[in-house]
């Protein structure tokens, strides 16, 4: 964690437990993830806006917040910062050069060091990230219990499969049961877990030990992206989150007078999102053949009417940040409540589900007991 402002006043002592738990959930989960993901950057931002507001210099300011990094990467990362700057390199040259940042923010903070609106940007980016982190905590909150109910399901139809459909089998075996096709069909899977479990596991392992190879491969990501798109529900929801930070970027690009073909261009390195990058392209090259904003976006399946009419409205009032920021608004109250209503559809559709294959089990395996009873009646 970087400075914070109330670590310069004398708070009362909390206990060991509160406090580790209170740095265990702002902590940002991050396996196999950047060194320097979202959470730090929500906090090197705002940290920044902070100080600089207080009339700190940026050197002092980055200083600062270097003698409260507990990490000595995160020190050595910051010292590298301030060293550049005392040399002369101005501040957004020193994040263009470092692969942590992208372009969409060394621009933001070149139009902020130029204008002299470096606090306000600052600010923003910490807003941008934060909204950023919230959005990210909120699917993770929606889908974690669905998917623990999910996995231990699985492990106990795995079980019944696995443990209980082999000793019926061998009943029925022994008496010359003939069995019912859901009971054939039943005990099949039960075989095929027994004899090709073990690969089944293995090769769930490897792609969970592979995820951040997959997932810089660019036709994997794509194909995966377009899939989680055409999921009931699942999709539209995912396409609110994504069009939450594509509005939220084009507005802090738009008060920061950049052109809207140009913040379009830098949003799409910042959203990791085929679908949206695919579509911000093709929006690119409308406008660029002299077809407004609206009328380009109206061509993509990814942005709603809603979206469209709004646009429409901002370029024919020059109202462009505010509509933006409007839009914003109502992608973040519709991305909570999305989060929501996905938590408690889940869970009992997963239930119904899992009874389901119970019941078939359970059924499939007492047929042929009322078989195997007339038989010895």
């Amino acid at each position: 964690m970087g400075f914070k402002l109330e670590h310069t006043i004398k708070a009362p002592e909390q206990s060991a437990d509160s406090d580790w738990l209170s740095r265990t959930l702002k902590k940002e989960i991050a396996f196999f993830g950047k060194t320097f993901g979202n959470k730090k950057k929500e906090d090197f931002y705002t940290e920044i806006a902070v100080l600089l507001k207080a009339g700190i210099t940026l050197k002092d300011a980055l200083a600062l917040i270097q003698e409260n990094q507990k990490k000595e990467k995160m020190r050595s990362f910051y010292a590298e910062i301030v060293d550049a700057l005392v040399s002369g390199t101005s501040f957004y040259e020193i994040l263009r050069k470092k692969k942590a940042f992208t372009e969409y923010e060394y621009y933001s903070v070149k139009i902020g060091e130029e204008t002299g609106t470096l606090p306000r940007i600052a600010e923003e980016l910490g807003k941008f990230f934060a909204r950023k982190n919230e959005q990210r905590r909120g699917l993770i909150n929606a889908l974690t219990y669905p998917i623990i109910i999910l996995v231990t399901a699985v492990l106990v139809v795995i079980f019944m499969l696995r443990m209980v459909v082999p000793m019926f089998e061998d009943i029925f075996k022994q008496n010359n049961v003939d069995l019912p096709a859901m009971t054939k069909m039943v005990v099949s899977a039960s075989n095929f877990i027994r004899d090709f479990g073990w690969l089944v596991l293995l090769i769930v392992v490897t792609l969970i030990v592979l995820r951040k190879t997959f997932s810089n491969n660019v036709w994997f990501k794509r194909r995966k992206d377009f899939l989680l798109l055409k999921l009931p529900y699942v999709g539209n929801f995912i396409a609110s989150v994504y069009l939450a930070q594509f509005t939220q970027a084009v507005a802090l690009l738009t008060a920061s007078k950049v052109p809207v073909l140009n913040s379009i261009g830098l949003v799409k390195k910042m959203i990791d999102f085929y679908p949206l990058n695919e579509a911000l392209t093709h929006v690119e090259m409308n406008v660029l053949l002299g077809r407004s904003l609206n009328e380009s976006m109206s061509g993509a399946r990814i942005f709603d009417n809603k979206m469209v009419s709004l646009v429409k409205v901002a370029e024919e009032t020059n109202q462009t940040e505010y509509i933006f920021e409007r839009l914003n608004q109502q992608y973040a109250i519709e991305v909570q409540q999305k989060s929501k209503l996905l938590s408690t559809l889940m869970e009992p559709l997963i239930i119904v589900i899992v009874g389901i294959f119970v019941g078939v089990i359970l059924v499939s395996m007492y047929l042929p007991m009322f078989k195997l009873s007339s038989v010895v009646g």
